[in-house]
């Protein structure tokens, strides 16, 4: 037994025992202060205005693996129906004020927009987000960019990008007919996320803004 245990037994009821007793409730009661792994999360997915024949990059030696089913959207719009995503989306984005600079520019265009607040604690392993946006594609039956996002996070925040930017076959004998689309470029990328920071993914024909907040307790 020591002195400090004495003390209190013999003065349970003396002002120091009672601060004493206090103070070690708040000490042992209260947990010690976490982290937030809660991110706003945002993109944005646009598309550079570039005249075909100005388009030098030849993609047509490439082997595209098709993407997977993905049962969870980033931004998917089907043949004839509005946008649709799994996320819970938020307005007022910060990405908004570059996307405006971009397309006010006249070189590129807006093919979607999306923000969100998620958890993203330490060793996460997040799943694949299917992008489905741009023009319909009426040969090909899809939309000219298709693909997904996945973002993990061990240390730091990664997100891999793998979007494929497509058009309509010119070889097809009936325009109305199902055909194999042509590649004319794509994003393979995987990149460490800086928090608060805009980060710029692209290719000659089609790029990704991508901005990570965290959200302070």
């Amino acid at each position: 037994m020591t002195v400090g245990e004495t003390d209190l037994r013999k003065h349970p009821n003396s002002p120091f025992t009672m601060a004493v007793l206090v103070l070690l409730t708040l000490v042992v009661g209260t947990p010690l202060a976490q982290a937030s792994d809660r991110y706003r999360a945002e993109f944005v997915i646009l598309e550079r205005i570039i005249a075909p024949e100005n388009l030098v990059e030849n993609m047509s030696g490439q082997t595209v693996t098709p993407t997977p089913i993905i049962n969870k959207a980033l931004w998917f719009t089907p043949e004839d129906g509005g946008p649709r995503s799994s996320l819970d989306q938020v307005s007022g984005l910060y990405l908004d004020s570059a996307a405006a600079r971009l397309t006010n520019s006249g070189r590129f265009r807006i093919l979607a927009k999306a923000g969100w607040l998620e958890d993203f604690p330490q060793n996460y392993v997040g799943e694949r987000l299917a992008v489905a946006v741009g023009d319909w594609l009426p040969q090909a039956r899809q939309r000219d960019v298709e693909g997904y996002i996945k973002i993990d996070r061990k240390r730091f925040l990664h997100v891999e990008t793998h979007l494929n930017h497509w058009q309509d076959a010119a070889s097809a004998a009936q325009p109305s007919a199902q055909a194999e689309p042509q590649l004319l470029t794509w994003i393979r990328e995987t990149r460490r996320m800086r928090s608060s920071k805009i980060h710029f993914l692209d290719s000659p024909t089609i790029g990704v803004l991508i901005y990570f907040a965290k959200i302070e307790d």
